[in-house]
């Protein structure tokens, strides 16, 4: 083949890549929206999202390792609503504290709506247990600028062994906190019931594995969700989003094992948080950044 010929190849693959890359591109952005922006420097490790179930038009967002024991209530175009402090355990060892999810969900108190947040990161596999913080939801989260929240600690062993996580969810059908572990090829999914006395140790119960395909680090998985419902559930990586429906008498676990369907998602630079909305038509992204958007999708119908 000539050099010109091999030239007007290329220039016909440039443009075939180019035009697809434009197609695609067109058809992600009609695919969601940016419903606002994180807007306070104090965010900018924001690790877990979730939606108020009692509160409207109000999130929950905390940072992970590296910050105190606090979250903070933002409506939907990101802007601070309050600043909530808890209290935690102090006695960690290697790697401190490293809070990567927060879900709301049922609790003791029948009717009320509590938010749940995730001590489980563990970069170094060595701590000797992991917690979940368990506070009570209240009007104030959205309407005062600094609140102070009572938090009952459970604290879990994991049965193989210590792992990184950074997904947690709270089924609000069987009532079980599920972890999803982060960054080997199979990920491990394991619960401990919801219903737990302050300061507990428990052994979670690991009820499957799960591959993703993909190319690591851009495979780990970084964030889960539950509707309120307990009907849709919502898994992320680095890379992708990936959702189930939920059949009439099923296990969440038992769920996760069928074949998810690929949501659309704008990769994010570090996006570990996401959630759906209240009334589980849409679901939330966002990530570590200052001033980072935060991305809405619809769900399927």
């Amino acid at each position: 083949m000539s050099r010109q010929k091999k030239l007007g190849a290329l220039l016909v693959i440039v443009v075939i890549v180019f035009f697809s890359a434009y197609g695609w591109h067109r058809y992600l952005r009609s695919k969601f929206e940016i419903a606002g922006r994180l807007q306070v420097i104090q965010t900018a490790e924001t690790s877990g999202i979730t939606a108020s179930a009692i509160n409207k038009n109000t999130y929950y967002v905390h940072n992970d390792s590296g910050d105190t024991s606090r979250f903070f209530g933002i409506n939907a175009q990101g802007k601070i609503l309050s600043f909530v402090y808890y209290n935690w355990q102090h006695n960690h060892s290697r790697g401190g504290h490293d809070c990567e999810d927060i879900s709301t969900g049922p609790g003791p108190v029948k009717g009320a709506s509590y938010i749940y947040i995730a001590d489980i990161g563990d970069n170094y596999s060595g701590r000797p247990f992991v917690s979940i913080y368990r506070i009570k939801d209240k009007p104030e989260f959205s309407t005062q600028r600094k609140v102070h929240a009572k938090a009952t600690a459970l604290n879990m062993i994991y049965p193989d062994g210590p792992k990184d996580a950074e997904a947690m969810m709270v089924d609000p059908v069987d009532r079980l906190i599920y972890i999803v572990s982060k960054r080997r090829d199979s990920v491990g999914v394991y619960t401990t019931p919801l219903d737990f006395k302050a300061n507990d140790t428990v052994k979670l119960t690991k009820r499957c594995k799960l591959f993703f395909p993909g190319i690591k680090p851009l495979k780990w998985i970084t964030a889960a969700d539950i509707s309120k419902d307990g009907q849709q559930v919502l898994v992320k990586n680095y890379q992708k989003v990936f959702y189930w429906k939920r059949k009439p008498g099923e296990a969440i676990w038992q769920t996760l094992q069928r074949a998810p369907i690929d949501l659309p998602y704008q990769q994010e630079k570090l996006g570990e948080a996401i959630g759906f909305t209240s009334d589980g038509r849409n679901y939330l992204t966002t990530s570590e950044g200052l001033y980072v958007p935060i991305y809405r999708y619809k769900v399927p119908n």
